[in-house]
């Protein structure tokens, strides 16, 4: 009997903590019971993702990234014209934990800005590869996106990072 309660709690918690992300179709990302990994787009080592189409790069902060950093309260963004450059800051993003930088993963003019972060900063934490995307870039070096893990190399490398906090 005690088992049989033990267990039903159990799964009662594991349920709990992994649905909170069930706004990302899971036939379109990698899953994990703490954040999602779309395939299709390519990651950075500081938790950015792109989106390349055509000529434009789009970017954004991962799923990953704002789970660790807690309910967003405020984000930077560049102007539209301005350049970013990779592995440079371009913006940050404020959260209730902390105010991190955020960095471009590659190089570009920025064509423009997603201004509804500034009224509703939440869109990172709740759509963080759709409604809260950053900037989109034309990219002058297209080439840096290979350097970019996949979803599956990312998934993996999130998965050493957090083992070895």
């Amino acid at each position: 009997m005690a088992l049989r309660m033990w267990a039903s709690s159990t799964a009662n918690a594991l349920r709990v903590s992994c649905a909170s992300k069930a706004h990302v179709s899971p036939a379109f990302s990698l899953s994990r019971c703490f954040s999602s990994v779309l395939d299709g787009l390519k990651y950075a080592t500081s938790h950015e993702w792109v989106k390349h189409e055509g000529s434009v790069a789009t970017i954004g902060i991962t799923d990953h990234a704002q789970d660790h950093l807690g309910e967003v309260v405020f984000v930077e963004l560049p102007e539209p014209g301005g350049s970013v450059s990779k592995g440079n800051g371009f913006g940050a993003v404020e959260s209730v934990k902390a105010t991190s930088d955020v960095n471009s993963p590659i190089s570009g003019e920025v064509v423009e800005v997603n201004s509804k972060l500034s009224e509703a900063p939440g869109l990172i934490n709740s759509s963080p590869y759709e409604d809260g995307w950053m900037i989109k870039v034309k990219p002058s070096n297209p080439s840096e996106l290979e350097s970019l893990m996949g979803p599956k190399e990312y998934t993996k490398f999130c998965e050493e990072e957090d083992a070895a906090h």
